[in-house]
């Protein structure tokens, strides 16, 4: 599995470097296209999970610990931690949003039918992953309910009402962008109310903070470490990098409004960057100086956690159920809600049972990218190389998100 990952890792990267070459001035304009900070706030809030709440404070002590794992030793925690999250891997999310936007409307690949159960099946077992995520760490951020390790029925409850609420807002696109932008308020908040919790007025207090921020720098004086995996645990977080990938790459494609190839790659790898940093710094403090988050803060992680989860579901279930035309239209809201919600729950039980891992998955996904590779090589290699646009039919029209359906 190693090997294939370096492969699939190896390959994006030369394909970023091909497309820049080849297509960097190119204006990308998406099917549904809205300003850059909409599009930066749904790249941000469906582009990643509860996972960015809840994983760093239960992660920091592992980092830290070079004496069981050496490897780490070349960086200080806060900077492996922002290298698991932040800049280089958003370039995968580039990479499959450039191509759905320009390069797939000439080249169909994902329309060749065994081709797109495929990549449904990506779409619904990250869905379910998703979800799983949420229920798995709940336990250790809610210990007031239950024993502080377990799952009890009160944690199911909670993410069958997220998923619940997420096909619910997928049946309409034009609550995307209000649940964008209100997540992206909302993370804000949260980043916001956890920093008073920990820096208290004064100078002491600021310093350690801005030293936080210093000492991501270490990632980026040391960014070839993160290409490549640095043991099981990082390979894991790339194999599920690659499964995202795919898909928040057809979805974003669609909101592109009208940057260049470069800006769209600068954005992605920056903007969302800076709120990580940011927030990661915030939390390691809590982890340095042992402050405690039992209770309000807790509960205000557990929250915002929530409607990212919410804010991914929709994206991807509003995708999925798109490419097998399971629409509202076809089927009336309370099949297409009741079918939803009752695939995402089981499939979020299979994950529980470990039935199934994000990391086949995101094996999957490399494979797609390397047969579809194969296919513009073998047959659409003219079509390709002539492309100098985004489609013509794609014109900048910011009210269209507020048209469709």
């Amino acid at each position: 599995m190693t090997i294939w990952l370096n492969a699939g890792i190896i390959f994006t990267l030369l394909a970023i470097t091909i497309i820049l070459l080849k297509w960097g001035n190119v204006r990308v304009v998406g099917v549904t296209p809205v300003r850059t900070f909409t599009f930066i706030a749904i790249l941000f809030t469906s582009g990643l999970d509860v996972g960015l709440i809840m994983f760093p404070l239960t992660e920091f002590a592992g980092y830290a610990d070079i004496k069981a794992s050496p490897e780490y030793a070349f960086a200080n925690p806060l900077a492996i931690e922002f290298g698991y999250w932040g800049f280089l891997i958003w370039g995968f999310y580039f990479l499959t949003c450039f191509y759905f936007c320009v390069i797939e409307p000439k080249v169909k690949f994902f329309e060749i039918p065994w081709v797109k159960f495929i990549n449904n099946v990506v779409i619904i077992g990250t869905c379910a992953f998703t979800a799983y995520l949420l229920l798995s760490n709940l336990p250790w951020y809610l210990p007031e309910i239950g024993d502080g390790s377990s799952v009890v029925s009160e944690f199911y409850l909670i993410v069958f009402a997220a998923i619940c609420f997420a096909v619910y807002s997928s049946t309409d696109i034009k609550y995307v962008r209000f649940l964008s932008i209100s997540t992206t308020w909302l993370f804000i908040a949260l980043i916001g109310f956890m920093w008073a919790g920990a820096f208290v007025l004064g100078d002491s207090q600021m310093s350690a903070f801005t030293d936080n921020l210093a000492s991501i720098g270490t990632y980026f004086a040391n960014i070839n470490e993160f290409v490549l995996p640095l043991n099981d645990y990082h390979e894991f977080y790339l194999f599920w990098w690659f499964a995202w990938s795919i898909m928040i790459g057809q979805f974003t494609s669609r909101f592109v409004g009208g940057l260049k190839t470069y800006q769209v790659l600068g954005a992605m790898l920056i903007f969302p960057s800076i709120p990580i940093a940011i927030w990661f710094s915030v939390l390691y403090h809590y982890h340095e100086a042992g402050i405690p988050t039992q209770g309000i803060k807790n509960f205000a992680m557990v929250f915002v956690g929530i409607v990212f989860v919410i804010n991914s579901l929709d994206s991807l279930v509003r995708l999925y159920t798109d490419n097998l035309n399971i629409t509202v239209k076809r089927f009336g809201k309370a099949k297409y809600m009741i079918g939803n919600i009752l695939a995402l729950s089981l499939l979020t039980l299979l994950f529980k049972l470990e039935f199934l891992q994000i990391q086949w998955v995101g094996a999957l996904v490399i494979a797609l990218f390397f047969l579809c590779a194969g296919f513009i090589g073998y047959s659409k290699f003219k079509t390709v190389n002539s492309i100098d646009s985004s489609p013509k039919a794609n014109k900048i029209d910011y009210t269209k998100i507020e048209t469709q359906s």
